[in-house]
């Protein structure tokens, strides 16, 4: 039976809570009676919440690395980035004989299990020019390509061609698997600040908490006061831009 994460139902009964307490602070704007206002909120929220889990469980992935081991993972591909020709494919060479495979080195060239691994580290996603090149250079079916990550013209450049390849979160997984992670990584303790970075701060899911609080509030408000309509809009806008938050945010 596949493991349910944590994340999966935190993200339904957030979604069922928001439905819910809206519908009930609308229905008893239109003047719905007490218990059947509540009655109708509780089973719109039960079908928003049954259906996000639907959704969300059929696209969910098995399982989603931690923020730590994002940071590991971005900091292991980038000291392999930097590192040295050599001494990447000794490390490993390490990481595949730990794992049981049969590897060895010749020269310039790693093998595992029969298979010419090539191992192309970069910053930004490795480009179809340079596995065109690549491919130029060693044959279409005779590697196997060891990278961070594929730009989308060399997805389909690889797929064309039927080139197999271990992308970041796959080298990542091998290491930890192995407990062969390198040390000490090239940069590995400096922290790096980008506009992306910045980015998933200021857009990061965890600020739907305060406009969830918030709306709440606010549309608690219109169920006692005269003049519901503004507290009434101002509390849904402020429960969309946490849906919207908690949606489109970054983790």
């Amino acid at each position: 039976m596949k493991k349910i994460d944590f994340p999966l139902i935190a993200d339904s009964l957030f979604y069922a809570v928001c439905a819910g307490f809206f519908s009930l602070c609308l229905l008893r704007y239109y003047r719905v009676p007490v218990i059947g206002a509540i009655a109708l909120a509780i089973l719109f929220a039960a079908a928003v919440g049954g259906l996000t889990f639907l959704f969300v469980f059929g696209k969910h992935r098995k399982r989603n690395l931690s923020k730590a081991e994002r940071e590991e993972r971005d900091a292991l591909l980038l000291h392999l980035a930097l590192e040295r020709p050599e001494r990447i494919r000794a490390t490993l060479l390490s990481a595949y004989a730990a794992d049981g495979k049969a590897a060895h080195c010749a020269g310039d060239t790693l093998c595992v299990d029969g298979t010419e691994y090539l191992a192309e580290f970069t910053l930004q996603p490795l480009s179809a020019d340079r596995l065109a090149h690549m491919i130029r250079e060693h044959g279409k079916d005779q590697f196997r390509l060891v990278c961070n990550a594929l730009s989308p013209e060399a997805e389909k450049l690889a797929s064309s061609f039927g080139i197999k390849a271990d992308r970041g979160d796959d080298v990542y997984a091998l290491f930890k698997r192995t407990d062969t992670m390198p040390a000490p990584l090239i940069c590995g303790e400096i922290p790096r600040k980008t506009v992306k970075s910045k980015l998933h701060r200021s857009f990061s899911k965890t600020n739907a908490r305060p406009f969830l609080v918030s709306g709440l509030v606010l549309l608690t408000m219109s169920l006692f006061t005269f003049f519901p309509v503004y507290y009434l809009v101002t509390g849904s806008i402020l429960l969309l831009s946490a849906v919207t938050v908690r949606m489109f945010g970054y983790a």
